[in-house]
């Protein structure tokens, strides 16, 4: 095992680097971004593994394969090469021969077979292997000689690699990928089944041999698409099977004879880049003293292929600010295929901000900004704002015309505060990373530093930061077209990364292109629509909480036998546990003893004062959350309050509501549900609110196909009912309000990985009783028990859990060291994949009655969304037809194996309609 083979998939890596790497052109215009791609990548590998005996780049030959022949559709879907990486074939083999690697191109065979012959015959002579590529396929070659490594993303995959990604060991992965198919070479599965499905079968059944022959008991949808697929797997199997009995004699002699590394030619090489433009390695190259080794860019970051990337476009960034110069754009964004679209505004509130400066960036390298309200003194002269926006209005305003930004959702708001409704929202950066990988950040510097390696100009570079931070039209035109024209020339870099990862994978495109992206412009229409706010109503309910805090303050007093400042942990500390002597029950970081939320709940549980100290906190932040500030919240143009939906910040999916937060206005309460009375509907309008009725239980239900769960929703019982039958052993008719109770706090408790310990304090039980009611409750829900672990097992395996829809939830700890960080993953894992679930069908019910609002020409506007629940503001004349299609439009927006049901409740306020 002392020698090393390595093998370059380079048909693999062609594409990926073509689609991944920003358009790089040489001095005669000839692109450059494919081949800068894979000689990077090479430069890696010769780097990692200097000591490597023997080397090769394996390209596909052209023309057929036993498998066109076996099946004329394969690969059939496949577009034709696209023209600008067809001219860097070439050029690339080229290169790659001056850097030393042999290459093979063998006709009549695919270059899998050809890299799994050469592992094969490695392993013969007993040498180690190593495969870089990306291509999924080759996982079925690893053993404990081969790896593969993915030089674009830094990942290895050794037996246990392969493992923990698929959930498979590499002699099931042929099994694997027979049965979710392989759409890149258009090679059908099994209907329906996908990685989840597959890795459950084969966890099962041990093997696609075992399925086969069990495919008779297997029930439901995914045992009839078996059954019909019969026929075809033993075909399927074939086509995905890597061949490694390939006749390769007539192109090379042995492995170690025809494959061994040689020395760069460095002549060439300079040459090379010399021709093409890639001025930081000529540098390198002429500047250093001759040696064997290759040597990585000075400086670079060790990571991934991207890591290394120094040679960004050439960048032209113009400043218009002439009517010439702004027709000749104008033309340029009308004829381009994609323009990426970025705003400078004065502030960031979207309904208050004015539009300072517009950015476009139609290919990379190349953008304008047009400045129209810079007023700094002896600020050059601009062209007028209104006359930028009118010229550009029919560009802006037309569906045909397609724009990416980062976060369009924000500057749509800005055009639309000077009267201009942004239409052809082609695609969005930010949602693009958000549904790529919902657990990083998605802000444009993060974005362009991780998928670039392009160190970005920040806003507080140009405007400063804190008191003396600048208002944006005050930055210097020089500085502000710097930033501004790179925002745009960035985002359409980043559209062009970051599109191929999110298309590569059915489910992520599809949460890309029919959930996430129109819902951004769904909730634009929300946001500018606005609550209407009762101001003297609150202003009633903030006198009321301050009397009933007063009060509460008095009796805090006479408990404690001495006046103290309720707010103050000291003062509350040392009346706890040195006047009072109450037990300590956590400490903070410093040591001291904890007064926090958690310790005064636990305590509150057997003394008065700290259940005195929990209402009085819960008024006080009632009062200054809501009932205080939201009068002040009112827009002065509106009359309303326009809250924000963050729409990347939850990797459930969730939305998030801020200035203000309308999803945590707590409704266990009186004095909270009364806050929601102030959220009133004009003369001649009503609320109506409309809720997913026990939405994530029905979600469990269709993931886990539990049979019993799956009969009481399809026979319209109550669920909660149903479970205490199951578990008390009762009939339906008998089950007692305790009882239901008890299964309520059971269903919903575990659903989110409530322990025996935790649903004891929740009921006020015995733990050996809890323990009890949940082993009682996975003995009649088995569907349930057993969702719960494979799901626990596909998290670990892959990182991640997915909803119906496809969405990726990330769990980072779900493989940590840390015990309780781990266990909080998998609690996290079982009920992510529902609240997520919930989060796409709320977004898809949104889509669906914002679409049937605006083709029936309604008045009727959504206000609000809130958890599982739409609120609208209904004119009365439409209250009939809107109270009769809502629920309909809900319920109907996914095929569940049960049924959805959506409630809706009518008010002249929120409260009243909830």
């Amino acid at each position: 095992m002392d020698k090393t083979l390595l093998l370059v998939d380079g048909s693999s890596y062609l594409y990926r680097a073509f689609h991944a790497m920003p358009d790089l052109r040489n001095a005669d215009g000839a692109p450059t971004g494919a081949i800068y791609g894979m000689i990077n990548m090479l430069r890696r590998l010769r780097k990692d593994y200097p000591d490597a005996a023997c080397m090769a780049c394996v390209f596909d030959a052209k023309g057929k394969t036993f498998r066109d022949d076996l099946y004329p559709a394969y690969k059939a879907q496949r577009a034709s090469m696209p023209e600008d990486l067809s001219k860097q074939i070439e050029p690339i083999h080229e290169a790659v021969r001056a850097m030393g690697w042999p290459i093979l191109m063998v006709e009549g065979i695919e270059a899998d077979d050809v890299i799994g012959t050469l592992a094969v015959e490695a392993e013969k002579q007993g040498m180690s292997v190593v495969v870089s590529t990306g291509d999924k396929d080759l996982a079925q070659l690893v053993n404990r000689q081969v790896t593969l490594v993915n030089t674009m993303t830094s990942e290895k995959l050794d037996v246990e690699g392969v493992v923990a990604k698929f959930g498979v060991p590499p002699e099931r992965i042929v099994d694997y990928l027979t049965l979710i198919g392989d759409a890149v070479d258009n090679v059908p599965g099994v209907d329906k089944v996908g990685p989840k499905t597959a890795l459950k079968l084969l966890t099962q059944y041990g093997t696609l041999d075992g399925i086969v022959e069990h495919a008779a008991e297997i029930k439901g949808a995914v045992g009839e698409n078996l059954r019909r697929a019969l026929d075809w797997l033993p075909q399927a199997k074939v086509l995905i099977t890597v061949k490694t009995d390939c006749d390769l004699s007539a192109h090379m002699e042995s492995i170690c004879g025809s494959l061994e590394q040689k020395p760069e030619d460095r002549d060439a090489m300079i040459e090379f880049f010399k021709r093409n433009g890639f001025k930081s390695w000529l540098r390198e190259l002429t500047e250093q003293a001759a040696t064997d080794s290759p040597v990585a860019v000075a400086g670079a970051p060790q990571g991934g292929l991207f890591d290394l990337i120094t040679e960004a476009p050439e960048q032209h960034y113009e400043t218009i600010t002439t009517e010439a110069e702004f027709e000749r754009w104008l033309a340029k964004i009308d004829s381009a295929e994609l323009t990426a679209l970025d705003t400078e505004t004065t502030s960031l509130d979207p309904m208050q901000a004015q539009l300072v400066g517009i950015s476009l960036c139609c290919e990379p390298g190349t953008a304008a900004y047009i400045p129209v309200a810079h007023n700094y003194q002896d600020a050059p002269p601009q062209l007028s704002r209104d006359y930028v926006l009118e010229k550009m209005r029919a560009w802006l305003e037309s569906p045909d015309k397609p724009k990416v930004g980062q976060n369009l959702k924000y500057d749509s708001h800005i055009f639309a505060n000077h009267g201009v409704t942004l239409r052809g929202i082609a695609h969005d950066t930010l949602l693009q990373s958000y549904v790529f990988e919902s657990h990083r950040n998605h802000d444009m510097d993060n974005l362009a530093l991780r998928h670039l390696n392009r160190k970005t100009i920040t806003f507080q570079d140009v405007c400063g930061k804190g008191a003396s931070q600048l208002c944006f039209d005050q930055v210097e035109l020089g500085r502000a077209t710097e930033y501004a024209a790179e925002d745009a020339d960035i985002t359409l870099q980043l559209h062009r990364r970051m599109l191929p990862e999110v298309e590569e994978d059915k489910g992520l495109t599809f949460v890309y292109r029919e959930i996430e992206l129109p819902t951004a412009v769904v909730l634009q229409k929300m946001e500018r629509n606005g609550v209407l706010i009762d101001p003297e109503r609150l202003n009633a309910q903030s006198n009321e909480l301050g009397r009933r805090m007063l009060e509460i303050e008095t009796q805090a007093y006479e408990l404690a036998g001495q006046p103290f400042n309720l707010n103050s942990p000291k003062q509350i500390g040392d009346i706890f546990f040195e006047k009072l002597q109450l037990p300590v029950v956590k400490k903070t970081p410093s040591g001291s003893p904890s007064t926090d939320e958690e310790v005064l709940q636990k305590l509150a549980e057997d003394y008065p004062l700290p259940k005195v100290l929990l209402d009085y906190r819960g008024l006080s932040k009632l009062k200054s959350t809501y009932t205080d500030k939201l009068p002040r919240m009112i827009n002065a143009r509106t009359g309303r309050v326009h809250t924000n939906y963050a729409q990347a910040v939850a990797v459930t999916g969730r939305l998030a509501s801020s200035d203000p937060n309308l999803q945590n206005i707590p409704i266990r309460t009186a004095e909270g549900r009364r806050i929601r009375e102030a959220f009133v509907a004009p003369p001649g309008s009503v609320i109506v609110s409309a809720d997913y009725s026990q939405i994530e239980l029905r979600i469990m239900a269709h993931i886990s196909e539990d049979e019993n769960m799956l009969r009481a929703f399809a026979d319209g019982e109550d669920i909660h009912r149903a479970t205490a039958a199951e578990i008390f052993g009762v009939a339906l008719a008998d089950v007692e309000s305790e009882q239901r109770r008890y299964a309520k706090v059971i269903n919903f408790g575990l659903i989110y990985g409530m322990s025996a310990f935790g649903l004891a304090g929740n009921l006020g039980i015995e733990r050996v009783a809890a323990q009890n009611y949940i082993e009682r409750y996975f003995a009649r829900f088995a569907g349930v028990k057993r969702y719960m672990d494979e799901t626990r097992l596909e998290a670990k395996a892959r990182g991640y859990v997915q909803t119906v829809f496809g969405r990726r939830l990330w769990l980072p700890e779900i493989n940590s060291p840390n015990g309780p960080r781990r266990q909080a993953a998998e609690r996290a894992a079982i009920n992510a994949p529902m609240q997520g679930t919930a989060a796409d069908l709320i977004k898809l019910s949104m889509i669906a009655v914002q679409d049937w609002l605006e083709a029936e020409k309604l008045q009727s506007k959504m206000i609000m969304q809130v958890h599982d629940e739409l609120v609208l503001e209904v004119p009365e004349a439409e209250l009939a037809l809107i109270r009769e299609r809502l629920p309909q439009l809900m319920a109907g927006i996914a095929q569940l194996k049960v049924p959805l049901i959506a409630e809706v409740g009518i008010g002249m306020n929120w409260d009243e309609a909830h």
